[in-house]
């Protein structure tokens, strides 16, 4: 569950790829248009939001995904408020999710150049107030559906790692969808982490991505991985 079009993809690619090729039902939740994706001030929004729905679909096909479901909010207007819950309680409530991924949303400043997007924080504290809470419990949120207890959550973009998924085998796929979003590879802040879009050629953000996945790979032990802090809850 992620704030824009790219977000699942460089945040972790690997693991949905990993886990779709292994048998496993991989949905997205995106909860932004992504229309704000451009720098440049005659940017036709519209047109934007557009051509990214089509990013986010060949992105989807990479990946192997299940299904992707995004909601028609604007970049920069997510607020952690019932509407915002409600709707993530429904997705989750509808797919069922043995795991939910999503922003760390405590993982704040990067360095001395770069702190997270306020999209992102947003959505972090959502998706851990509709998990537990809200869709476990039938009275919360009742028109959303049936409750349903997820029992992992996993936070990508931390700055507490705690546990690594083997991405080896899916880091091609994580490339290849994450490339899908060509509308994004332009220049980005320097210091950038992962729950961001750096930009550049394609081969040179092929090249960020390897490395970051080796990095985690090292403190894995093994030679390409992608890390999360994992919370476990009680039924």
């Amino acid at each position: 569950m992620y704030a824009h079009p790219d977000d699942p993809e460089v945040s972790c690619g690997g693991t949905l790829a990993a886990w779709s090729a292994r048998g496993s039902e991989v949905h997205v939740l995106v909860c932004t248009r992504g229309e704000k994706g451009s720098s440049d001030p005659a940017t036709d929004l519209a047109e934007l939001a557009r051509r990214r729905e089509e990013e986010m679909a060949a992105a989807g096909r990479a990946l192997g995904l299940s299904g992707r479901t995004q909601l028609p909010i604007d970049d920069g207007e997510l607020c952690a408020n019932d509407g915002l819950r409600a709707d993530i309680v429904a997705v989750i409530r509808r797919v069922q999710p043995e795991v939910v991924l999503c922003p760390d949303p405590t993982a704040v400043f990067f360095g001395s150049s770069y702190y997270n997007h306020a999209d992102h924080r947003v959505v972090g504290w959502a998706c851990l107030d509709a998990v537990a809470p809200a869709a476990a419990n039938p009275h919360y949120f009742p028109a959303a559906g049936s409750a349903h207890h997820v029992p992992t959550i996993l936070l990508s973009g931390t700055l507490d790692p705690d546990v690594w998924v083997d991405v080896a085998d899916a880091l091609e796929a994580k490339i290849s969808a994450v490339l899908c979003h060509r509308s994004q590879l332009t220049a980005m802040p320097a210091g950038s982490p992962a729950t961001d879009h750096p930009g550049g050629s394609p081969d040179w953000f092929a090249d960020v991505l390897r490395r970051r996945a080796a990095d985690a790979g090292r403190q894995a032990g093994v030679a390409y991985a992608e890390g999360f802090r994992r919370l476990l809850l009680s039924g």
